[in-house]
């Protein structure tokens, strides 16, 4: 006899939660970004909008970009009041 739905185990549970820490994007990207730090004021805009936390902070600094997570969706670039980011093609051998 098969057990009814009070037996068997919930399906759909996340029992460890997943983290992008975990999976190096990096290599999805044609561009990735540069900061011109003579530029950058530390208004952190491009730290809140990159969606994959790629922006690296230390103190309220940026501190520089994680390449190994940034997918080069050009946010940061795009956000910056200081046009102090910009897209540079990706070198491929």
């Amino acid at each position: 006899m098969e057990k009814g739905w009070r037996e068997i185990m919930r399906g759909a549970l996340i029992f460890e939660p997943g983290s992008s820490v975990a999976y190096e994007t990096g290599t999805w990207r044609s561009v990735y970004p540069v900061i011109d730090m003579g530029k950058c004021n530390y208004c952190l805009d491009c730290w809140i909008y990159c969606p994959d936390g790629s922006i690296m902070v230390e103190n309220s600094r940026i501190m520089g970009i994680d390449l190994k997570h940034c997918k080069g969706c050009g946010i940061c670039a795009r956000e910056c009041p200081q046009q102090a980011i910009t897209m540079v093609e990706e070198c491929k051998e």
